[in-house]
């Protein structure tokens, strides 16, 4: 995993459009941005790397089994039951202590942001839908209407890992890179990022600004 400058847990809350100063609306998909609990610290002398643990998603405690509730106990008592943990290599872990909060103030407008989820579950599709393939011939006497053409060699008795075929399509872990950060509402704990975010509405995602590197970097010094 390559280390990142910015990173928060947060939820899908639904897509809306917001207005640019040149008057054009922009499709953006709302996100609540944190806030964030950081659980842990992880350091290159004792786990040979450096990251953050974070924690979201505030439950009761009978919500959570025991070997959760102790590990969060050990982050100190004033750390609250929550659902999801994720870790993160950070450039700057130094910034962050543990017990710290962190929410939508870490990103700024016109950020550029990648944002990792898992995307709808469709079900058992076929090619065309799954693949985009063009299908066979429209008329009567075609046989193939909508199923895949040659499947390549018979005589392994076996399917070959990669092959384009129906099956379970969505359902997998998806990252949207470079989207741009439209708004960000501090009060309320959200951010508006330009464009569609992967999964349903009310699904967990990550959302991480990376570290600059090459000109980018020396531009930053």
């Amino acid at each position: 995993m390559k280390a990142v400058q910015k990173a928060l847990l947060g939820r899908k809350l639904g897509m809306t459009q917001v207005f640019g100063e040149n008057g054009r609306a922009h499709a953006v998909t709302v996100v609540l941005a944190g806030p964030c609990h950081v659980v842990q610290r992880k350091t290159a002398e004792k786990d040979g790397y450096d990251a953050l643990q974070l924690g979201f998603d505030e439950v009761p405690a009978k919500r959570l089994n025991k070997p959760r509730l102790g590990h969060l106990k050990k982050a100190g008592a004033e750390m609250p039951p929550v659902r999801h943990l994720a870790e993160f290599r950070l450039t700057d872990c130094d910034a962050y202590a543990i017990g710290a909060k962190i929410g939508a103030e870490i990103f700024e407008v016109g950020e550029t942001v990648d944002v990792t989820a898992t995307s709808k579950g469709k079900g058992f599709a076929g090619v065309q839908k799954r693949y985009h393939f063009s299908g066979g011939p429209a008329s009567h006497g075609s046989m193939s209407h909508r199923r895949p053409a040659s499947s390549g060699a018979t005589d392994a008795a076996r399917t070959f890992k990669g092959w384009r075929k129906p099956g379970h399509m969505g359902n997998v872990r998806v990252t949207v890179k470079g989207l741009q950060v439209e708004m960000v509402d501090t009060e309320k704990g959200v951010i508006a990022l330009h464009g569609s975010v992967p999964g349903p509405i009310g699904s967990l995602v990550m959302v991480t600004r990376r570290a600059p590197v090459g000109k980018q970097a020396k531009e930053g010094e």
